[in-house]
């Protein structure tokens, strides 16, 4: 989890500030405030309903704040929108795909929404189904494909225009070990390459491993952030497993709440 970042540029890959939404009544943000630099690997952790989602999908807009500020790589996402998603890749949880194309087929079409030139599309999506190991099935349709293969289908659309900032909603669950690991590998050499990339995950042992810093929501706040020394030393608990951290702070304050 403490890997050295890898970018020294100094504005923010994202920007929150005072940043909230509720639902008929009921605060599902509550005021958030979030800086992530440049470079960074960041996980979002949260139990279900503490608002891990909710700001993601405010972040891509696909939710509008009831208040707050947005900005991706300076640009004000919520003046400029079009320009900021210029700078950002989505993956949700499920995957989201044509299934009648064929996974090169989806990619070059993909690409082609990015106004990507056609030969380097079709160089990007067979370099991407190489490193996913899916160019054996790059001339199968999608509806054939098993879920692993559709996220990781998913996963290379979300890549093909080469995104600043790659914004995942549990991108791993219902994964088997082996794609798992293709999936991280790929990530981690993303950052390495400069990509900063928002990781909501309920796989603590996978945040641990992969990412720069932590940011804990319970109840549509940011209750803590770090790295994992910083949030031992935070909690008071120098062995601390991120597991332990996170159910001190997201689980267990929560049931005594209410």
């Amino acid at each position: 989890m403490d890997r050295p970042e890898t970018s020294t540029e100094a504005a923010h890959a994202l920007l929150l500030q005072d940043v909230a939404k509720s639902f008929d009544g009921t605060n599902a943000v509550r005021g958030i405030d979030l800086a992530i630099r440049p470079g960074e690997f960041y996980g979002l952790l949260g139990a279900n309903g503490a608002g891990k989602t909710t700001t993601l999908r405010m972040t891509v807009g696909l939710l509008k704040p009831d208040r707050g500020a947005i900005q991706i790589f300076g640009i004000d996402a919520l003046q400029d929108p079009a320009a900021a998603k210029q700078k950002l890749a989505w993956l949700p949880d499920e995957p989201l795909l044509y299934e009648q194309l064929t996974p090169l087929e989806y990619l070059e079409f993909v690409a082609g929404l990015w106004r990507i030139d056609a030969k380097e599309a079709a160089d990007r999506a067979s370099t991407l189904l190489d490193r996913l190991d899916l160019w054996s099935q790059r001339d199968t349709r999608c509806a054939a494909l098993s879920r692993g293969m559709k996220q990781k289908v998913s996963l290379a659309g979300a890549l093909v225009h080469d995104p600043r900032l790659l914004i995942l909603d549990e991108p791993l669950t219902g994964l088997d070990p082996a794609i798992q690991r293709q999936v991280k590998d790929l990530l981690l050499a993303r950052t390495d390459a400069g990509c900063t990339i928002i990781l909501a995950t309920h796989i603590l042992d996978v945040a641990e491993r992969l990412v720069n810093r932590v940011g804990i929501m319970r109840d549509g706040a940011l209750v803590a952030q770090g790295t994992l020394a910083e949030l031992r030393i935070q909690t008071g608990r120098k062995d601390a497993t991120l597991e332990d951290i996170f159910l001190a702070l997201a689980i267990s304050q929560s049931a005594a709440v209410a």
